[in-house]
């Protein structure tokens, strides 16, 4: 199936609507002789793993006004990485993001390695990482599949295996398509194609350079493409979490997660286990100490990959100096409160307990 008339038309198409976005270089200044940033393009690849484009913008300017080399990251200390993360979510990412910026850093001198087969070697960096900067960065030929790739090439080719049984297929005819020359663009094409004509629901068939070659143009089928295995239904968690005040400051009390595990190094504030068989009533057996704890009346509600979280929210308004933090504990001011590394659950028994 795969032409050189695919490919043609794809950069063509590339060429003329390529996304403006930070990390990228544009086909224009590609032609004028700018390279990318092999630093740019993994930060940023692991920054858009499970995350969209509009969310990752900010993050991805801070970070590199703040650490604008890999050098500089690697030296940061892991604390300000993971406040600077906060609010991205899978906080393993930001833990190994720190990790591979010292291996790079430590063991190569701080130049990315070029091959597939050695970035797969570095922390945080699995198999679609390593083809993006190997092809994006490097120019490297290397099939490159994410969520709007796969959507594209299932509707091309018409695959109706659903995922994740259909990845092969998938990969290997990305392999197909992607040319020798300039494979990052394409990749990068094919993934704008996903992004903005070839959507999820009501796809612009008619502005896609690829209409006359796509198997279900135009076709009802497009819009149930790619198929998906039915997901399993996720298991309800319940817990507790107690947000202490400082009656004279407006400080909260935070402590810091163990560093491995779910949200592993980052800062919460004190509260439960949380279990599918916790319940509420037994919720002040997990208070971090005596106190006048007033139940809230909002229920914190988020959702993880694995599990749907419920939260009851406590406060106790007290003096912090007949209270001593707790090991691993400090009292945060409200001054410094939005800078720590918060996930966004905890933002939001945060704001459950102090509005």
């Amino acid at each position: 199936m795969p032409t050189a008339s695919h490919t043609r038309l794809l950069l063509a198409w590339y060429d003329r609507h390529a996304r403006r976005l930070p990390w990228r270089v544009a086909p224009e200044d590609a032609k004028l002789g700018e390279v990318p940033d092999p630093y740019r393009i993994w930060l940023s690849e692991v920054m858009l793993q499970q995350t969209t484009v509009a969310a990752v913008k900010d993050y991805f300017e801070k970070f590199t006004r703040t650490w604008p080399t890999i050098e500089d990251l690697a030296a940061a200390p892991e604390e300000d990485v993971m406040k600077a993360w906060a609010g991205l979510g899978y906080y393993s990412r930001a833990r190994n993001l720190k990790k591979c910026a010292e291996t790079v850093a430590r063991d190569h001198d701080g130049h990315f390695p070029d091959a597939e087969s050695e970035l797969v070697k570095l922390p945080g960096i699995g198999p679609y990482t390593a083809a993006a900067i190997a092809t994006i960065a490097f120019g490297r030929h290397a099939a490159v599949v994410d969520g709007n790739v796969e959507r594209v090439l299932s509707r091309l080719a018409r695959i109706e295996t659903p995922l994740p049984d259909a990845k092969p297929e998938i990969k290997t005819l990305m392999a197909e398509l992607t040319p020798a020359d300039r494979p990052g663009d394409f990749a990068q094409g094919v993934m704008d194609l996903g992004a903005t004509i070839c959507t999820p629901k009501r796809p612009a068939c008619a502005l896609c350079p690829w209409q006359t070659e796509c198997r279900v143009a135009a076709d009802p089928l497009a819009e149930t493409l790619p198929r998906k295995a039915p997901k399993k239904e996720k298991p309800t968690r319940f817990g507790a979490a107690f947000v202490a005040v400082d009656k004279k400051t407006g400080a909260v009390l935070l402590r810091r997660r163990p560093p491995k595990g779910l949200l592993g190094g980052m800062t919460e504030v004190p509260g439960s286990e949380w279990s599918e068989g916790f319940s509420s009533d037994q919720a002040l057996d997990s208070a971090p100490f005596a106190a006048d704890w007033k139940s809230r009346p909002i229920e914190v509600k988020h959702t993880f990959t694995h599990f749907h979280l419920r939260i009851s929210v406590f406060r106790a308004d007290l003096e912090a100096d007949g209270v001593p933090a707790p090991e691993n504990s400090w009292w945060s001011v409200p001054e410094t409160l939005e800078g720590e590394a918060l996930p966004t659950v905890m933002r939001k028994a945060l704001a459950a307990a102090l509005e």
